[in-house]
């Protein structure tokens, strides 16, 4: 584990957030509360209660933001548009142990909305990644045709692709089938 179990978490919910976007996927993974709401679910968050129409345009707004992230190339960048979201954002530090994950921290205030949730707990682990000279670590996949994201948190940084099954396959059969016709002539 290179972070916190709470980190990789936050990291992760980054992830497949930016992930839902047209930019990432072709399509809008987040088409009203319904989306958000399983959103939510999908990355099992603590202290959500409701959700409303503020909190899908935060989150939407969140997302652009987080992925200009994923796309800076320089560490200032970086930490630049890192600062901007956990500065808008009320943090308040608080220890907790919910759902059997031991002490870790949480950046945002208990009941907090959905955008503040986000902004704090993402953005903080966003600002980990940095501050541990990882920037490296957030990548777009490399498959041609694939424009997902992701955090390559093996130990070697040989992550390449967003999902092993999918572009990872996709990509290795193409490799063998070229060097077969390679071989072939």
């Amino acid at each position: 584990m290179i972070f916190t179990h709470d980190t990789e978490h936050a990291l992760a919910t980054v992830v497949d957030l930016i992930n839902t976007g047209p930019a990432a996927s072709g399509v809008e993974g987040l088409s009203g509360l319904a989306g958000l709401h399983a959103f939510v679910e999908r990355n099992r968050f603590s202290d959500v209660e409701r959700l409303g129409d503020a909190d899908l345009a935060r989150v939407l707004d969140l997302r652009a933001r987080f992925h200009a992230v994923f796309r800076a190339t320089r560490v200032p960048e970086a930490v630049r548009l890192i600062n901007e979201i956990v500065g808008e954002v009320r943090t308040t530090p608080h220890l907790t142990d919910h759902d059997e994950h031991g002490w870790h921290v949480h950046f945002f205030a208990p009941g907090a909305p959905m955008g503040e949730h986000l902004a704090a707990d993402c953005g903080m682990a966003l600002a980990y990644v940095v501050a541990a000279d990882e920037l490296d670590r957030l990548r777009t996949c490399e498959a041609p045709d694939c424009s997902r994201v992701l955090v390559d948190l093996s130990r070697n940084r040989c992550r390449r692709y967003c999902d092993s099954r999918t572009c990872g396959n996709r990509m290795h059969v193409a490799a063998y089938r070229a060097r077969q016709r390679e071989a072939a002539h």
